[in-house]
């Protein structure tokens, strides 16, 4: 298999794996980090385009394979844009996804304000290149509780505008096709033309 039909994707997360294997071209071979015994890098960035770019540039070093990475997160404004770039570490802290949305509906009781959005920046690392980024965001609103099983991370919490279903609610591919992750590996598709680099 040539080179540029290889791509490392560069998160330890089973869900957002599966979501960007199923959004990638079919003929691309994908690498998980957990095959390759690769550990996940710390995440010292302070916004989630730091964090993609830092991760996307560690696994093309431990590998030398065109590397994509993700970092997303919630932002809740009410919270002051929290969990943000620590959401996943928010949840880990606090024993895993469900502990961390029965958190977050704690702390919104009462709250008329329930705006929150979802954040996806997505970076790719090209042999003798800069990482490309792209971001994607989705807006809508925190559900007065968990509702559905059909997502991953703070899905079931999260109405995107103009629907009644949470995340969690609607069917996987139709979720996949309109989410952040989506909206930012449209764009990144745009970027990458120029370098004639199919994803």
């Amino acid at each position: 298999m040539k080179k540029n039909n290889i791509i490392v994707i560069g998160t330890h997360n089973n869900g957002k794996f599966k979501e960007i294997c199923k959004l990638l071209a079919k003929k691309i071979k994908k690498i998980s980090p957990k095959t390759l015994k690769i550990k996940a890098p710390k995440e010292t960035g302070k916004t989630f385009k730091s964090n993609s770019e830092l991760k996307a540039n560690y696994f093309f070093r431990k590998t030398k394979i065109t590397s994509l990475s993700d970092d997303s997160g919630l932002e809740i404004s009410v919270l002051k844009k929290q969990p943000g770039i620590y959401s996943a570490r928010f949840a880990k802290r606090l024993g895993g996804f469900k502990n961390a949305m029965n958190e977050i509906l704690k702390k919104m009781k009462n709250k008329q304000d329930r705006r929150a959005r979802f954040v996806c920046s997505l970076s790719i690392k090209l042999e003798n290149q800069k990482p490309l980024t792209t971001i994607g965001i989705i807006n809508g609103k925190i559900s007065k509780k968990i509702l559905g099983t059909n997502g991953f991370g703070y899905d079931a919490i999260f109405l995107p505008n103009k629907s009644k279903l949470t995340f969690g609610q609607i069917n996987k591919t139709k979720k996949m096709q309109i989410d952040h992750r989506s909206i930012a590996l449209k764009k990144l598709r745009k970027k990458l033309k120029f370098y004639k680099f199919i994803i």
